[in-house]
């Protein structure tokens, strides 16, 4: 039997949470909740659920600093993480992003399209990403481990959370070659889910702080290459 994807859903709203929660477990999945960002953190450490929801203003500890909490815990390294929010501001779909969310979702939204997005991103997940070769032969001082999800560089571990080690992945496993955003969109997103040029750059700035130099190369207009 398929194990059913768990799913976290944190906001304070008992009304969104009751029907979320009836949609998406009309649709089979095991669905835990929590009311604030301080009970939706221990629920998901937990737990260790498969997609966290949350929302941002919430009482307790925000969405922002939840999510960066979320991220610290190294067993939640492969969750899906996606704010829920009325918020459409571009400053607070950056913070998300900056803390770790794969997604951003602007309420309101119709439960069908919820469901659908929702999907989309489990899918998206559980997809095995392509098996690069000769990384550490190719890029001397780093190296990946995949089934960790970690980067080694200069012998010291350096975790990324998985849209991070994706898209590094990527960008490396050709070097000089220059990706366009498009196409790391399809590979690191797919085409079924809506991600903005911004987030790209947001993800690529902090990979840039975490390994510390300036390997990935910004080109004009076009994209990005690794280029040490």
């Amino acid at each position: 039997m398929e194990r059913q994807a768990k799913i976290l859903l944190v906001d304070d709203e008992p009304d969104i949470i009751e029907i979320l929660q009836y949609n998406l477990r009309k649709e089979g999945y095991h669905v835990i909740t929590s009311a604030n960002g301080k009970e939706g953190l221990l629920k998901a450490i937990k737990e260790i659920p498969d997609l966290i929801i949350l929302d941002i203003m919430m009482p307790e500890m925000d969405g922002i600093e939840t999510c960066r909490q979320l991220r610290e815990h190294h067993e939640l390294r492969n969750a899906v993480i996606v704010f829920l929010s009325a918020r459409s501001e571009e400053y607070s779909q950056i913070a998300g992003f900056d803390v770790g969310a794969d997604d951003y979702i602007v309420k309101p939204i119709k439960p069908r399209m919820f469901v659908s997005r929702v999907k989309a991103l489990l899918r998206r997940s559980n997809i095995e990403p392509e098996s690069f070769t000769s990384l550490e032969s190719v890029l001397g001082n780093i190296r990946i481990d995949r089934d960790r999800y970690v980067v080694i560089k200069d012998e010291k571990e350096i975790y990324l959370p998985r849209k991070e080690f994706e898209l590094f992945s990527l960008i490396i496993s050709k070097p000089g070659k220059v990706f366009k955003r498009d196409e790391i969109i399809a590979h690191v997103w797919g085409n079924d889910i809506v991600v903005g040029h911004r987030t790209i750059d947001v993800h690529i700035r902090k990979i840039r702080e975490k390994l510390g130099d300036d390997s990935i190369k910004t080109i004009k207009g076009v994209g990005y290459k690794f280029d040490q």
